[in-house]
């Protein structure tokens, strides 16, 4: 989860993401932001995220993401 958190404050450090729940609802990520996060993510954990992944519920906040990490590591 840390390195979640840390990928998502290279990308934007105004964000407090250790509490926002809605950074797609809201707008706080746009999609150059989740593209940036996605490359970052599939990078360090050597997975892929694919295209039926990329849905607003799997980026709202860094649990979410922390989740689909982990969905996806688990089936490896």
């Amino acid at each position: 989860m840390e390195k979640i958190i840390e990928i998502l404050e290279s990308i934007r450090s105004d964000v407090d993401f250790t509490k926002e729940d809605k950074l797609i609802d809201d707008g706080i990520l746009d999609s150059f932001d989740i593209v940036s996060v996605v490359g970052e993510l599939c990078d360090y954990y050597d997975i892929t995220i694919t295209v039926d992944m990329m849905e607003p519920e799997n980026f709202n906040s860094a649990e979410a993401i922390h989740a689909l990490v982990e969905q996806i590591l688990d089936e490896d």
